[in-house]
């Protein structure tokens, strides 16, 4: 006779809320509701690098007009949800991502669309930006996390894994994006992982971890090696 296996049983769930915070706030970044009176400013931000759009189904915009009307659809969206991320030290936004695939039901939600400006690329405000969003999350009730990218894009499985997130596999020709296949790298944390995380992200955000010049003393990778449960095979390469 075959014994019969369930996974662990999940008692008095309570679906969390949809994400329904305006203004989400950092030491370094704030994180607003995506709406119309950020157009101007990001896509000055964004037209020094078209490459920040090469990995999304979207972009790059010739003009400003039409970059406005790709706001103007996102900011009425609910699923995605976008923000725009503020600088605090110069109060100018310098990039958008978004909570999306939001599953309350089954307490998952997915953080994507990331496009950041040159400017505020591999800096400690873009770093906040996205602990931000995991922290509103699992502070909300989800259970799961995920981060998914084109499985070409390394430096977002480079991000991922810095974050904590572990590698839970490549799905072979999950979509098509600007006419090409894409295979899908898959990143996850739990609501299990997320008191590790939190201790990690509040270590590396300190301003004790951080010289006169902005330099790091400990790298964030550093201090989430132990709470993922997976890494990133292509990295380790």
């Amino acid at each position: 006779m075959v014994q019969k296996m369930f996974g662990e049983p999940v008692p008095n769930w309570v679906a969390p809320r949809a994400p329904d915070a305006a203004v989400i706030e950092g030491r370094y970044v704030r994180l607003e509701r995506l709406e119309e009176r950020h157009a101007h400013l990001l896509f000055r931000a964004n037209i020094e690098d078209d490459a920040i759009w090469d990995y999304l189904p979207y972009g790059p915009f010739p003009s400003e007009v039409g970059y406005l009307r790709w706001v103007k659809d996102a900011a009425a969206s609910t699923d995605p949800v976008y923000y725009a991320v503020i600088d605090l030290a110069t109060g100018q936004p310098g990039g958008v991502l978004s909570f999306l695939r939001i599953t309350p039901p089954v307490g998952v939600i997915e953080l994507g669309h990331i496009c950041l400006s040159p400017r505020l690329q591999r800096s400690r405000m873009a770093t906040e930006a996205m602990i931000l969003m995991i922290g509103w999350a699992f502070a909300a009730g989800y259970r799961r996390f995920e981060w998914k990218c084109d499985a070409f894009n390394i430096p977002s499985r480079r991000a991922a894994e810095r974050l904590g997130l572990s590698y839970e596999g490549t799905f072979r020709q999950a979509t098509i994006v600007k006419g090409r296949n894409r295979d899908t790298a898959w990143f996850a944390a739990t609501d299990k992982d997320w008191p590790g995380l939190q201790a990690a992200y509040e270590a590396w955000l300190s301003p004790a971890n951080f010289d006169a010049t902005g330099r790091q003393q400990e790298r964030l990778s550093d201090l989430t090696r132990l709470v993922r449960v997976a890494s990133d095979p292509v990295l380790a390469r």
